[in-house]
């Protein structure tokens, strides 16, 4: 009888312990998508023509600069990925789609590189607007120096209106116990810093960012591989082919092609496939209004990410 009791006990502690609290945290965290455009936004400064006059004229049309929330509904915790030129309308749409129930502003904001819709909305945590206090601010080394030592964003470490939390590449920090979020390199223009993606560990899903890179052959690691480890992959799909800047020269802005990814996972599995979803549109990109490109892209198996989606 005893046996039986330490056995059982051994249970509680060891086994069935785990298993409870990953049950309890399954349906708590989740991403949301509060934008899926390029830099300049859908419909993008200067563009007059047909796709952008729609959205001129339509505010359901309209695409804020790519974005993400990663929420812990459990812990009524949330933490933002990219400070955009939209941060203020993405903040206020965060409270909406969620209905008010978490604080306005996040636990820590996630940064993958010095290009302005990336991280620009920073500003509108200085004393101008928010006079935000100490707000963690997680950056790869580069970015971190630049932020320190150029105005007005040093003005803002100055005045501890942010918190600078250096990240170092394929090192997890974790944002509790059950969420981990690794920051890795990607070939990019870096300009004024290095460029990031993130996988971000939770129980029960594991998501990868990759929202800016050039091509993928540039890259040291195995797209491919990286997505299959994933449950889900936000990539990269600033241009969907070549013709989408006629007169330009692509070298200067050398993102992976929606066309050219759909053709290197051709081969994999539907179940692969079915966990890209493609971010960071062009406002050339027919995938933002075309039904029969998005079609296109569903029919061979893949996801278009969509503003306002919970993952």
């Amino acid at each position: 009888m005893e046996g039986t009791m330490i056995k059982y006990v051994f249970c509680i502690l060891l086994l069935c312990l785990p298993f409870h609290i990953k049950a309890q945290n399954t349906s708590g965290i989740y991403i949301q998508v509060l934008g899926i455009s390029q830099d300049g936004g859908f419909p993008h400064m200067g563009c007059m023509g047909m796709p952008c006059k729609m959205a001129w004229e339509n505010e359901d049309m309209k695409r804020s600069v790519v974005s993400l929330a990663l929420v812990d509904s459990l812990n009524k915790k949330w933490w933002l990925f990219e400070a955009t030129p939209d941060i203020k309308a993405q903040l206020h749409y965060f409270e909406v789609l969620t209905h008010g129930r978490y604080n306005f502003l996040p636990n820590g904001i996630f940064i993958t590189h010095a290009h302005i819709g990336h991280y620009t909305g920073l500003m509108e945590l200085g004393k101008e607007v928010m006079g935000t206090h100490n707000m963690p601010v997680y950056v790869l080394p580069k970015m971190k120096a630049f932020l320190e030592t150029n105005g007005p964003w040093s003005q803002l470490v100055n005045f501890h209106n942010i918190s600078l939390f250096p990240l170092q590449p394929d090192n997890p920090i974790f944002l509790s116990q059950i969420i981990s979020v690794t920051a890795f390199l990607v070939p990019h223009r870096d300009e004024y810093s290095e460029t990031a993606g993130f996988k971000i560990n939770t129980i029960p899903r594991k998501y990868l960012f990759i929202p800016d890179v050039n091509k993928w052959e540039k890259w040291d690691r195995n797209i491919i591989k990286e997505v299959q480890s994933m449950d889900i992959a936000m990539i990269d799909a600033t241009f969907f082919d070549s013709t989408e800047l006629p007169g330009r020269n692509f070298k200067e802005v050398p993102h992976p092609f929606i066309s050219e990814t759909m053709s290197l996972f051709d081969t994999t599995s539907a179940e692969t496939k079915s966990k890209i979803y493609f971010i960071h549109f062009n406002h050339t990109n027919p995938v933002l209004w075309d039904p029969k490109k998005q079609k296109e892209v569903r029919k061979s198996g893949f996801n278009i990410a969509e503003q306002g989606q919970r993952l």
